[in-house]
């Protein structure tokens, strides 16, 4: 080797650019350890521009606080991104860097529409379940009452949104819906009533059994108070109970 004079140069070669090389990594560290690249300030915004109803700069303080570390160059965007997504409130967010010395954060809220399961969750508009303070979300009005399976929740919100349009013409709304395990449906209305709308066997099964209640609900209204439950899983009829319930002989209405 020591008399072949282009392996020699090949040797040297490879030794020079190996020393070069790491001489700009050195020189690179370096510079990107100075004063000037420590982060001086994160910029929260909305992703849509809307104001921020439940995250304030308190709670992103408390929630991200001994988990952003590094400068401009050595902060790891994606545990930022995961600090923020764990502040409650906060549905998603992005983090990128803007020189010399600062971080952009866009947050995207949730919101509300009721409250998921016994154990205090809620329920996001987009089907998301989240932890946060109750009250908060109840601030301008009460939350309707969701449960049902694991990863059932858009199931749910989407038939929440059907069954209003469909009590609508009685004037009658959903307050409360619950899927039980076995995949039956049970909604509770603005009147205090609940109806039993059973299992899903058909597209339309659903939507036949509270019309067929909706064309009935005048007259029954009319003849029967303090309606409690009604069960409307039979083919040509349904079941009700009502606080003191009494039937009047035929033709006549209850006094």
């Amino acid at each position: 080797m020591w008399q072949d004079a282009k392996a020699l140069n090949a040797t040297a070669s490879g030794i020079f650019a190996a020393v070069a090389l790491a001489c700009a990594a050195s020189v690179v560290w370096w510079v990107s350890q100075r004063p000037m690249f420590n982060l001086r300030t994160i910029r929260v915004e909305t992703m849509d521009q809307s104001d921020l109803r439940h995250v304030n700069h308190l709670t992103l303080q408390a929630g991200t606080a001994g988990r952003i570390r590094g400068n401009f160059f050595t902060t790891n965007l994606d545990g930022v991104r995961q600090a923020f997504e764990s502040v409650p409130w906060v549905r998603r967010a992005t983090v990128r860097r803007e020189w010399p010395d600062q971080l952009v954060v866009a947050l995207e809220e949730h919101e509300a529409l009721g409250t998921w399961g016994e154990d205090g969750r809620l329920l996001s508009t987009k089907g998301d379940v989240f932890t946060a303070n109750l009250a908060e979300a109840e601030e301008d009005h009460e939350l309707p009452a969701f449960s049902g399976p694991e990863g059932s929740e858009k199931e749910v919100l989407s038939r929440f949104g059907e069954l209003k349009a469909w009590f609508a013409p009685a004037q009658l709304e959903p307050q409360a819906l619950d899927l039980s395990g076995r995949y039956a449906w049970k909604v509770k209305l603005n009147n205090g009533m609940s109806v039993e709308l059973g299992r899903e066997q058909s597209r339309s099964m659903l939507k036949e059994r509270v019309d067929r209640l909706v064309g009935i609900w005048p007259q029954l209204a009319s003849r029967v108070q303090n309606i409690e439950t009604i069960d409307m899983r039979y083919q040509n009829g349904l079941a009700l109970s009502a606080t003191g319930l009494k039937i009047p002989p035929e033709g006549k209405k209850p006094k």
